[in-house]
């Protein structure tokens, strides 16, 4: 395990006694932030909440009780490097980006979107 540079205080240990559910909110909660700074146009504010998010993905990666659904995972992460690259950062990649993370696990997805809200 390489050293975290935006989690210091975070431990795989701490991290696998989160469940999937907890895992992918943070992951989605550092998307949500990223979307606050394109619409303030903040890119370098954007990127550093798109490196948090690669942290605590490639934590998730490690964690084994993703081994079913690494492929979904690194997937995107995938997409998440792409729109990290992007001179202009994309507004509607970055939600499409956290429903797809969201819809991961049962649990966040029950938390973030209630019976019949399911975006599309």
């Amino acid at each position: 395990m390489y050293s975290l540079k935006w989690h210091k205080n975070l431990s795989e240990e701490k991290w696998f006694n989160r469940s999937r559910g907890q895992q992918v909110l943070m992951i989605a909660n550092e998307l949500n932030r990223a979307k606050n700074h394109i619409v303030t146009g903040r890119t370098d504010s954007v990127n550093e909440c798109y490196e948090r998010a690669f942290e605590l993905t490639d934590l998730t990666s490690s964690d084994p009780k993703w081994r079913g659904k690494l492929k979904e995972l690194r997937r995107f992460r995938e997409v998440l490097a792409m729109q990290y690259t992007a001179e202009k950062k994309d507004i509607r990649m970055n939600t499409l980006l956290y429903i797809h993370l969201i819809r991961l696990s049962a649990e966040a997805s029950r938390l973030l979107f209630p019976a019949k809200t399911i975006p599309k």
